[in-house]
């Protein structure tokens, strides 16, 4: 086995924690990839990585070769791209995370638009509302309402912000009344996003003021879309980001409450992995989403308190 494949699968393993699962994405069996990883530590004299039957650890020696080798395949990637993907015209597969609802509501959407600018270049989105290890999942780009992560060699693009509303639809409103101040939602029935920080404690303020009210929900859930639906269906008061209520708003399906009280905005973001050269379908993608947001002056629609 050549010392590159070495070197690709010790790292995958070491990334992964699994030889299996390393093997499995170089297409060889688990016999030839222990074999192979035990010729590369007999070649090098070290030992990298301690196994037993239920997990794997590196060394010393192999945490400090992993960072050496992962830097090098990393350039050897970057010089293939490079080599590889006309700036105009970038092919192959550009897979994509986001929330079920951003995919459906701003990405679908967008993709006839964006095939035609670039006819060779195929998409793949995956919809997860947590947050996944996105590049350990073969993830290129992940779209997110956050704006940090852990790893530093994470580049994060701000695309946009978002107010989240209060809002219900007027059969609620007719059954139940309208809350008129944030202590009466205690007594309303509410659809709580259940991945939410600090999901069953609303912080409004207004102005100067400021309410920490807690809420007790006749519905969780880990899907805007299904908050959603409830909320149209009368069955409580929604909490949701405008990107996905908006429409619903507008059209009168759902009527907002207490309007004047503000929960934190939500920052949606582009996260990809940092290199100095971006593969040329991530930065045709990125360059893209934030052309349609700018050209449709979403941020403005999103953060309106007047709804049009």
């Amino acid at each position: 086995m050549d010392r590159l494949t070495q070197l690709e699968l010790f790292v995958l393993t070491a990334d992964l924690g699994s030889l299996s699962k390393a093997a499995s994405q170089l297409d060889m069996s688990n016999a030839a990839a222990s074999r192979a990883l035990t010729a590369l530590e007999e070649r090098l004299g070290a030992r990298l990585i301690e196994r037993t039957t239920r997990r794997l650890w590196l060394t010393d020696a192999g945490r400090e070769y992993h960072r050496r080798c992962t830097a090098l395949l990393a350039e050897m990637g970057e010089a293939d791209a490079m080599a590889g993907e006309a700036a105009v015209s970038p092919k192959g597969m550009l897979r994509v995370t986001s929330s079920v609802s951003f995919a459906m509501m701003v990405i679908a959407p967008w993709l006839p638009e964006f095939k035609k600018r670039y006819p060779n270049l195929a998409v793949q989105i995956v919809t997860a509302n947590r947050y996944p290890d996105f590049i350990e999942g073969g993830m290129d780009v992940a779209i997110r309402t956050r704006e940090h992560e852990g790893d530093s060699g994470i580049t994060i693009r701000r695309l946009a912000e978002t107010r989240r509303v209060l809002a219900a639809s007027p059969a609620y409103l007719a059954a139940f009344g309208r809350p008129r101040t944030p202590e009466e939602l205690t007594a309303h029935r509410t659809l709580v996003y259940n991945l939410a920080a600090d999901p069953y404690v609303l912080h409004l303020r207004r102005g100067d003021e400021t309410r920490d009210v807690p809420i007790t929900s006749a519905l969780d859930a880990n899907d805007g879309q299904v908050i959603c639906a409830a909320g149209r269906a009368g069955l409580g008061i929604v909490i949701q980001p405008l990107f996905i209520i908006h429409d619903d708003i507008v059209a009168g399906r759902l009527v907002p409450v207490l309007d004047d009280w503000h929960l934190p905005r939500l920052t949606i973001n582009l996260a990809y992995q940092s290199r100095r050269h971006q593969p040329a379908k991530i930065r045709v993608f990125a360059e893209f989403l934030l052309e349609m947001v700018e050209r449709l002056d979403l941020e403005k629609k999103w953060t309106a308190v007047a709804y049009a």
